[in-house]
């Protein structure tokens, strides 16, 4: 979605992120053009996307002169747009055309203070926090001195501009004045949806605000006895260096300090925001261990009732597996909202269900669907907490002692449950080795070797045979632990630990627990 041209997939239709852009879109009293592209795919069901288009925009309260919206049909692969499926398919002049047409040009007041709306935000390590934006009145020129006022008109603070920028094709480039085009000034709290504007304005340009975090984890040091090895930076100022700076770039990204000195707390908009942010960390030589994700709950105001996230599920899946699909988010507190065919032997299914009940739920799903299914998320509202979700039911193999992983100690192991590491592993104690097939924990030896003597015993011995290990990706990894374990993240591993090393401290804090929740 930008400010002329709504573009939607032929075949997929409208999903989630479409509704959040429109919604947004028709909010600011825009009139877009619908676009539907791909109409060369084989699956491609123009004219019903057509009909799923004007549904969301009545659902989304469109007025009268927005829901009377152009529509063209497009093959961006094949270079054409055109009014209809029957024009000729020649180029993309049908587009541009009615985008003259169709769009209002930009209405800028020159002769008033300067206001500039921030719409992005970004980072440089040489000029600061870069607030990106449209000019809508008056001028701006370099080493002028600007405040910013929130939303409600509230000032924020004042700066002095230290550079202009304008984007000239794909370049940045620099201007001695701007009237309309891009900012850079040092403003250190201002943000997106803020208003940048001279001293003398006193009211905020309207503006939609960013949407809250929805779920947070703990990041923090690694403290483990392999701490080091596999990675360069380590230490717990290179950590909030980096988080402080994603912070100041990525406007969905709140970074605060906790109680303990060493770790950080991340909010984020999902578990697939905050597990890139750890991919990257890791390519980028960094060592950490991070915590369980928690969802941000809410309290109303009014009624004093817990709140919590709730998102929309759109899920493309194929007819055979709509029934697994179904009872599995159900289970996980989900509500069926819509279902229907959606062409080629599959079913379209909207689900409203809680954030937490989804934390892990993607590898499953996969698994379940053969691969075939396709989810999209997105934030719906905060809604009533819907009870108590069933986490995990297995209780963990823990490593009792440091030193490498020997086959013959793991194969004795093996009836226990699943192991997480190949014979040769280097382990340490508190790491989890393996899930136990019961509910309780247990602490096992996985150094200990086949005594030998010299004496020949009466069978032949069978060569150990192990089953291949359970493999863990980071997301995965992530969803498994439970709040008392962490995920060890270095450049080259992946491992599960946790929180406490020592059994001891570990009976120790499951004793303080429960005795917080007693009172």
């Amino acid at each position: 979605m930008v400010d002329g041209v709504l573009l939607v997939d032929a075949a997929e239709g409208p999903l989630p992120q479409t509704k959040f852009v429109l919604g947004k879109a028709l909010r600011l009293g825009l009139r877009p053009i619908v676009l539907i592209n791909k109409v060369d795919r084989s699956d491609a069901r123009p004219h019903q996307v057509h009909d799923e288009v004007f549904d969301l925009f009545s659902a989304l309260e469109a007025n009268d002169q927005q829901l009377d919206f152009p529509t063209l049909f497009a093959s961006a692969r094949q270079g054409w747009a055109a009014t209809s499926l029957e024009a000729e398919h020649k180029d993309m002049e049908p587009l541009f055309d009615l985008i003259l047409r169709h769009v209002p040009a930009p209405h800028i007041e020159a002769d008033k203070p300067f206001r500039m709306l921030v719409t992005t935000l970004e980072s440089d390590p040489f000029l600061g926090r870069i607030l990106t934006g449209r000019i809508h009145s008056g001028a701006i020129k370099p080493n002028t001195v600007l405040k910013s006022l929130s939303r409600d008109g509230s000032e924020i603070e004042q700066t002095r501009v230290t550079k202009v920028l304008a984007f000239r094709g794909l370049e940045r480039v620099a201007l001695d004045i701007a009237e309309a085009g891009d900012i850079v000034a040092g403003f250190k709290t201002a943000t997106v949806a803020d208003t940048i504007c001279d001293q003398s304005v006193e009211w905020a340009l309207p503006g939609q605000p960013v949407d809250p975090p929805t779920l947070a984890m703990t990041f923090s040091v690694n403290d483990s006895p392999l701490a080091g090895k596999e990675g360069d930076k380590v230490t717990t100022r290179m950590i909030r260096a980096r988080l402080m700076r994603e912070g100041e770039g990525n406007v969905a990204i709140r970074v605060s300090d906790t109680e303990n000195a060493d770790s950080y707390e991340v909010a984020g908009r999902g578990e697939l925001q905050l597990g890139v942010l750890i991919e990257t960390m890791r390519r980028e030589g960094f060592e950490l261990a991070v915590g369980r994700p928690r969802v941000l709950f809410q309290n109303d105001s009014i009624t004093g009732q817990r709140l919590e996230p709730i998102e929309e599920v759109v899920i493309d899946v194929d007819d055979a597996y709509t029934g697994v699909v179904v009872e599995q988010i159900s289970v996980r507190k989900g509500e069926l909202q819509d279902m229907r065919p959606s062409g080629a032997g599959k079913t379209r299914l909207v689900f409203y269900a809680p954030s937490r009940g989804l934390i892990g739920y993607h590898g499953e799903f996969l698994t379940d669907t053969r691969g075939t299914g396709v989810m999209n998320r997105i934030f719906h509202e905060y809604g009533p907490y819907r009870g108590t979700i069933t986490g995990r039911r297995n209780g963990a193999l823990i490593a009792n002692d440091e030193g490498t992983a020997v086959a013959y100690a793991l194969w004795n192991l093996e009836e226990r449950g699943p192991m997480f590491i190949d014979p040769g592993t280097t382990v340490y104690k508190g790491m989890l080795i393996g899930e136990h097939s019961r509910g309780n924990d247990l602490d096992v030896n996985v150094l200990k070797g086949k005594q030998l003597t010299n004496i020949r015993a009466a069978g032949k011995d069978e060569a150990v045979r192990l089953t291949p290990p359970r493999r863990m990706s980071l997301e995965q990894a992530i969803a498994y632990i439970e709040d008392d374990e962490l995920v060890e993240v270095t450049p080259k591993s992946i491992r599960l630990r946790k929180r406490f090393l020592n059994p001891e401290d570990r009976k120790r804090a499951k004793k303080q627990a429960a005795a917080a929740a007693a009172e």
